[in-house]
């Protein structure tokens, strides 16, 4: 066995297992006990600067400089008490991950000494280097000033001896920089539309919440195997091996017993979570072996998307623990499931009510329908917005792969919501509702709860689901920051009702009662929207046709997706409701573009490393030996040697042929990378490397896969597929 594998592989027999225990005996007795929440804050606070606090996190007031200091002084006094020496402005720039500078809590004293010190300007306020992270040529080296802001909606935390401080991140001129300031604009733009279509139907509403549940799925690896995978550790993901004999063809491993070591990990990463306040709610194996899933309770939008940003490092963290290595990437293995994030959202009012659930009658059905035809119709509208937010170079390999919604955007409502559009699209006149409508279409919404609790079902296959009482935008990559698809579709829910509402108010202006005139435009709504609204399988062959007829657009370049950013209905989009304005815009999708070019051109280094160094030497061995072989049958037999070492032979020409094919297609791609490098429009050079480059790394890796099986084991220098998934 290669001395790499073989390495690995005595590390696996040296692993114990990790015993963990939960701090308490009940989950509630320490749960949030790092975060500074809001039992904290009245305890630490003064009166006045709790009431400043709670009213700038439930009516987006402002916190005067004075309050903020009297903020400082309370949150450092609980850090302190919880062993905390630094704070961090912790924010979410336009790369994979956070990104934090940590502080301590010290200043000169009068003696020559230092003395704990944390004012509110501190707290308020940073400047870290704007240029030194993605911002598509917003802030160049000598533009290097950026800012960090307090984002006081979301509470502070402590990770390890550092307090952080949840913080929005923004250009010296103003522009964003980061996934969570246009997620707070995209929040308050769907909370001040939703309120406003609300008023038609209950005038007690007065705030609109987007919700979020996420669910990260994810891999688990041997740490010392990961290590003897150099794609693994370097891309996230195999860029070579061929599939296990077993994988997950039996369905064995999907809601399957938790293998004890997974379950002592999983743990230690909830105890770990909940004492950042995050409530994990629901884990299982997923569909494909050494692969899982976490999800916590529905929270608010911008504080769920915090939490996940923390759960995907927490997972990092303690698989290091226990000697495993997470895999985010959502395509670590070819031929198995990859891993996805759905993202559950939904609108809830100040009054408790849940938009996306039917009421329990007909105003509150009424209502109910009228959101759901206005999320369909914005994601009609803006479904090129909607794909770009989700694919990615490493999402791209996991659409439309039979385990995951493809890259056509269509909506799945469920048998007895189409009914009730259906109805309204074919029984409501145009002008005014004879009495025998209003009463069939009264008694039929009034159903809807009856209904509802007993047909809606599941569409796996749908990229945008209707689910009961929310709709789950399966096409989130697992790597990603959720804002990113929340952003979208915010902005695209909130644009759509507002123009509802002017198409509404319009009619009743004209003397039309109100219920009719929401009617009258839902009708029509529902008629314009109906192409994307599909139940059906859309992994089949005939939904491409099927999506083509009905003008549905199929993109799956992944540039070519991004583009959808710089179409003039997002542009027009982003612009009125002041989320991004367009060089915000263009600068951020120049990034997406450089994102997607610089994972590839990795892929293609690493991949071109690793035949050339690992596997065509291993290759040339094991075709030697077997050379070697013929000769000595040849030295003993003579011409019988051809009988007896025909198979050989057959298997050292079938080698030399491998081996070729992998030098040439190295050879091939590194000089399409250098033609593709002097391309200096980043749009075109992303464009070159996903049409020139990005094709090598499967044609390289079929000679690969197949040397694999015709190589001794022994000699293999890299763990393969059957290790790497079933050591747990």
């Amino acid at each position: 066995m290669a001395t790499f594998r073989l390495a690995a592989f005595q590390k696996l027999l040296e692993r114990q297992p990790i015993e963990v225990k939960r701090e308490a005996d009940l989950t509630s007795d320490y749960y949030g006990t790092l975060v500074f929440d809001r039992p904290k804050m009245k305890k630490y606070l003064s009166k006045d600067s709790y009431k400043a606090v709670i009213d700038a996190i439930d009516n987006n007031t402002t916190i005067e400089r004075k309050v903020a200091d009297g903020v400082a002084t309370g949150m450092k006094a609980w850090a302190l008490e919880n062993s905390a020496t630094h704070y961090t402005h912790w924010f979410q720039p336009l790369t994979d991950g956070t990104a934090e500078k940590h502080d301590a809590f010290i200043d000169h004293n009068e003696m020559g000494g230092v003395v704990e010190a944390f004012s509110g300007k501190l707290l308020a306020q940073q400047e870290p280097d704007a240029s030194s992270f993605p911002n598509g040529g917003l802030r160049q080296t000598f533009e290097a000033r950026g800012y960090t802001a307090w984002d006081v909606s979301s509470p502070a935390f402590i990770v390890g001896q550092t307090l952080c401080i949840p913080t929005i991140f923004i250009s010296y001129t103003g522009e964003a920089l980061d996934y969570k300031s246009p997620l707070l604009k995209s929040l308050n733009a769907i909370d001040k539309a939703a309120v406003d279509v609300c008023q038609y139907f209950d005038r007690n509403v007065t705030k609109v919440w987007a919700n979020l549940g996420w669910e990260q799925e994810y891999f688990l690896v041997d740490e010392a195997l990961y290590q003897a995978r150099p794609d693994l550790s370097l891309t996230g993901r195999t860029l070579m091996g061929h599939s296990s004999s077993k994988d997950q063809q039996l369905d064995d491993h999907y809601f399957g017993s938790i293998p004890e070591r997974v379950g002592n990990f999983m743990v230690d990463l909830e105890n770990e979570a909940y004492k950042l306040g995050i409530p994990c709610k629901t884990r299982h194996n997923e569909v494909a072996p050494n692969q899982f899933e976490l999800a916590p309770i529905f929270e608010e939008c911008n504080l769920a998307n915090d939490h996940n940003q923390l759960i995907m490092d927490l997972l990092g963290k303690v698989a290091r623990k226990h000697k495993f290595r997470c895999l985010l990437h959502e395509k670590p293995f070819a031929g198995i499931n990859g891993s996805g994030k759905h993202n559950n959202w939904s609108l809830s009012t100040n009054t408790g009510v849940i938009l996306y659930a039917p009421g329990k009658n007909p105003k509150g059905n009424m209502q109910f329908l009228t959101f759901v035809v206005n999320a369909i119709m914005a994601v009609y509208k803006h479904q090129d917005l909607l794909r770009a937010s989700i694919l990615t170079a490493a999402n791209s390999h996991r659409l439309g792969a039979n385990e995951a919604p493809p890259a056509i955007m269509s909506a799945f409502l469920g048998t007895e919501v189409n009914k009730m559009l259906d109805l309204i699209e074919q029984s409501v006149s145009e002008k005014k509702m004879s009495p025998e409508e209003k009463t069939s279409l009264k008694l039929n919404i009034g159903r809807i709860p009856e209904i509802l609790l007993d047909n809606t079902d599941r569409n796996r296959t749908s990229p945008f689901a209707f689910t009961g009482n929310r709709f789950e935008f399966r096409a989130v990559g697992s790597t990603a920051n959720c804002a990113s698809a929340m952003i979208a579709l915010n902005s695209a829910v909130a644009e759509q009702l507002i123009e509802f509402k002017v198409e509404v108010d319009t009619v009743i202006d004209k003397g039309v009662k109100k219920d009719e005139a929401i009617f009258q435009v839902l009708k029509k709504y529902i008629g314009i929207c109906k192409p994307i609204r599909f139940d059906g399988n859309g992994y089949s062959d005939e939904w491409l046709v099927e999506a083509a007829k009905r003008g549905l657009t199929n993109v799956t370049s992944v540039p070519e997706s991004l583009d959808g950013y710089l179409k003039k209905s997002s542009k027009e989009l982003f612009a009125k409701l002041r989320i991004f304005n367009e060089k915000e815009l263009e600068g951020r999708t120049e990034v997406e573009y450089e994102k997607y070019m610089k994972k590839i051109q990795i892929e293609a280094r690493v991949l071109g490393d690793i035949a050339l160094n690992h596997i065509v030497p291993t290759a040339v061995k094991y075709q030697t030996m077997l050379v070697d072989n013929v000769k000595g049958l040849k030295d003993v037999f003579g011409d019988e040697y051809k009988t007896l070492a025909g198979n050989r032979i057959e298997t050292i020409k079938e080698i030399s042929e491998h081996i070729s094919t992998i030098r040439n297609k190295v050879r091939e791609m590194v000089d399409a990378r250098k033609v593709a490098n002097k391309i200096e429009n980043t749009r075109e050079l992303a464009g070159a490397y996903d049409k020139d480059i990005r094709p090598f790394l499967d044609e390289i890796r079929v000679p690969i896969d197949k040397l694999e099986l015709i190589v001794d084991d022994e000699l293999w220098p890299l763990p393969k597929y059957r290790e790497l998934l079933f050591n747990r």
